[in-house]
């Protein structure tokens, strides 16, 4: 009998479809059985935070219904008619061919079908997402190297200052929109010139097609990514730089300008002068709150507890600990990290600051991390910030609890983000919210 995961906080590699619906007028076309793209939406998208369909999202992704009859007999001609449906009446700069399980295991040559059309000058590509893969993370991965390899060519020179920014997963991270648009305002004020690839108003296939002018590629995770700036090194001979931590909060983020200032090679006044005015803003508001956070007497959270992917995990007790002066509880990682890259994050949560570490578990498995949270003896009252599956077992630990990754279905997500100086204090707010909310 197989293992069983209770309380997923992800789903298959044909999630990846909304990763192709995250670049501004790019078509996803799913070859697989009907009901798994409507479901991937639902999981993904609104019951995360509430986002919405998007361009073509939701019910508009066209998709080739799988059935018997192409299980028997192949679905290639299903597909290629599917392929020609989408071009006459859907108005797109990408389009994006996705598999599912029934097609992957059919043995389809989707590459065959989909060169055709880019033999035709169509701007397609194709990536074989069959759910059973991999998860989310995998096939927003998979999605990437399809666009790069397929659709990429050599820039003809090099931008000074140009970078590509490569961090949170769109949609499986439901602040995606607002923590990358900190992300290119910080970059900005420093002056970057700064490519995201991802979200409004980003530029879509163009922003794409600059990726080899870039001169250098900035990855903002602890490994979601890795294997993208490593193939654009070596593909376009791209420098990269790894920065494995979220920037939440001024310590962090102060640390991430001047590590990228000085990677970019950009004046350190400049650099410095920005972070004083940040830091100056920042720590007046945290200042105010410090009578709250000294005086108030009916129960400030003991420890944290993160439950989520490895970049949310890292980045909020590096906040946590750095900012706030909480101390960390067990950290608990959903997100499948492969097995190369967990020891640097170990190593990352040994050190979060000086005599300060904390124990990582890596599951996908609600049921162990609610027992795990159930045998612990918590002296006060535990904060745990994870999804709203963890809602219960913080009202019977008697605990706090805030909602920031998949699935977050007591939250309404626009534009708000985490990332930065005034993404700390928005946490900083919404963590005592919930504190403050439990006395009403």
């Amino acid at each position: 009998m197989g293992e069983v995961i209770e309380q997923p906080r992800h789903f298959c590699a044909l999630g990846a479809q909304q990763t192709v619906l995250a670049i501004e007028r790019a078509i996803p076309i799913v070859h697989a059985g009907p009901g798994c793209s409507a479901k991937l939406f639902s999981g993904l998208s609104f019951c995360n935070g509430f986002q919405g369909s998007g361009y073509v999202g939701g019910n508009a992704i066209p998709c080739s219904n799988s059935g018997e009859k192409e299980v028997i007999f192949g679905g290639e001609e299903r597909l290629r008619k599917v392929i020609d449906g989408t071009l006459k009446v859907m108005d797109g700069d990408l389009f994006v061919v996705l598999t599912g399980c029934t097609t992957d295991l059919v043995g389809d040559d989707v590459g065959m079908v989909v060169g055709k059309f880019q033999d035709e000058g169509v701007p397609i590509v194709f990536a074989e997402t069959g759910g059973f893969k991999g998860n989310s993370y995998f096939g927003h991965e998979l999605v990437v190297r399809s666009i790069i390899e397929q659709f990429l060519e050599p820039a003809q020179e090099v931008v000074p200052g140009l970078v590509n920014v490569w961090a949170v997963v769109p949609n499986l991270d439901p602040f995606w929109s607002g923590n990358l648009a900190a992300i290119k305002t910080l970059l900005t004020d420093i002056g970057l010139e700064v490519n995201i690839l991802f979200g409004h108003d980003s530029g879509g296939r163009d922003a794409w097609k600059r990726i080899p002018a870039a001169e250098f590629n900035l990855l903002v995770s602890p490994w979601v990514g890795r294997k993208t700036v490593e193939l654009l090194q070596e593909k376009f001979a791209t420098p990269f730089l790894h920065y494995p931590v979220l920037p939440i909060g001024a310590s962090e983020t102060s640390r991430f300008l001047r590590t990228v200032g000085q990677f970019a090679r950009i004046d350190d006044k400049r650099v410095e002068e920005y972070i004083a005015g940040k830091e100056a803003n920042y720590y007046h508001y945290l200042e105010r709150a410090a009578d709250f956070l000294l005086e108030f007497r009916y129960g400030l959270p003991g420890r944290f507890f993160n439950v989520g992917d490895a970049s949310y995990a890292l980045g909020v007790s590096r906040f946590l600990v750095n900012d706030l002066g909480l101390l960390p509880g067990s950290q608990f990682i959903t997100d499948e990290t492969p097995a190369e890259y967990r020891d640097k994050i170990v190593a990352e949560f040994a050190n979060l600051a000086d005599n300060v570490s904390s124990e990582v578990t890596f599951t996908p498995d609600g049921g162990v991390i609610k027992n795990a949270l159930k045998s612990i003896n918590h002296v006060y009252q535990p904060l745990i910030i994870g999804s709203s599956w963890d809602k219960d077992i913080a009202a019977e630990l008697k605990g706090y609890q805030l909602s920031i990754g998949l699935p977050t279905t007591d939250r309404l997500i626009l534009d708000r983000g985490y990332v930065g100086y005034e993404g700390g204090l928005r946490l900083t707010e919404d963590i005592y919210h919930a504190v403050l909310g439990s006395y009403q």
